[in-house]
């Protein structure tokens, strides 16, 4: 390695500088005779913050590319994603070197606490509730099993959000993801009740279950992108990598690829490794109604796998 530190680009945002440092702590402790440091960049995403991520018109890479750029420009050497944000299609010069283990992929459903109410779920919500969220893979699913609620879009970290939701009587509900939340410190207590720093009081949270809700592609998994060719980083990556996750989110990440590669497409997948067996299911919603499919086949053909379910559900041509 070379002598001066090894810089693992990240975004500084709250959960990204989490993320980062868990993937600083993991090459501190992996390689302990090299320097690591992170260098912090701001990306167009975290200066469109009223910007709603459902619009068509919303450049890719929203959060990813100015990390790209400082990898081409040898400004860092890693950068570290979360792996729902990272476009399918990478700029020439770069590639996905590893991802991390995998944390809890569902997506958690927040609100108050009303009438003694110690959890609730999607089916449970008032009619007509209003529930905040930019993702369309969220809102596309939540609609389709309750078609009377009403969906708003919310940007913002974790902290608004929990906020605004705490602050807005109009407001039933947010739905965020339960990796980010657990990587922030938050927990959700034997009653229902979220736990963490400057919560506000009275909001419970219950994870959905991914037989209501899949995730977005690579939700919970972080990605390392690396240049190509750089034999450094790709000997980190090699330690850093977990084999399985890797499967998992290459099937997914193929499939998204073959449905039309965006990050914010009303899509949903979810693979797990079950013995020598990948297992993959998916929704789309492009069509304008929901198409669901899943499909198994060998771990060590996961781009083959995604690429036959998007078959299946209609895949971009």
């Amino acid at each position: 390695m070379a002598n001066r530190p090894v810089f693992i680009a990240t975004r500084g945002s709250a959960l990204a500088l989490a993320q980062a440092n868990a993937v600083l702590a993991q090459c501190r402790a992996t390689f302990p005779a090299h320097a690591f440091d992170l260098k912090i960049i701001k990306t167009t995403g975290d200066k469109l913050l009223t910007a709603s991520l459902s619009q068509p018109d919303l450049p890719k890479g929203l959060f990813t590319k100015e990390l790209e750029a400082a990898l081409l420009a040898g400004e860092a050497d890693l950068a570290v994603h979360s792996l729902k944000d990272l476009p399918t299609d990478l700029p020439s010069g770069l590639k996905l070197g590893a991802a991390g283990e995998r944390a809890d992929a569902r997506d958690v459903l927040i609100g108050r606490h009303v009438g003694g109410q110690a959890a609730w779920s999607i089916d449970a919500l008032p009619p007509e509730a209003t529930i905040a969220t930019s993702s369309t893979r969220r809102s596309s699913q939540l609609l389709d099993r309750r078609p009377d609620l009403k969906v708003v879009p919310l940007r913002g970290n974790v902290g608004t959000r929990l906020k605004k939701l705490a602050e807005q009587p109009g407001l039933e509900g947010i739905l965020l993801a339960a990796a980010g939340l657990q990587r922030l410190g938050f927990t959700i207590a034997s009653d229902g009740g979220l736990r963490g720093d400057e919560v506000p009081a009275g909001l419970i949270a219950t994870p959905i279950g991914l037989d209501e809700m899949l995730p977005a592609v690579g939700q919970a998994a972080l990605g390392l992108e690396i240049r190509e060719g750089d034999s450094n980083a790709s000997a980190i990556c090699a330690k850093l990598n977990h084999p399985d996750t890797w499967s998992c989110i290459t099937a997914e990440r193929a499939f998204l690829k073959a449905m039309g590669g965006g990050c914010h497409l009303a899509v949903a997948a979810y693979a797990h490794v079950l013995g020598s067996q990948l297992h993959l299911r998916a929704v789309s919603f492009l069509s304008g109604v929901p198409r669901r499919g899943e499909t198994g086949g060998p771990v060590a053909d996961p781009v083959e796998l995604g690429h036959r379910l998007a078959s299946e559900l209609g895949a971009a041509t």
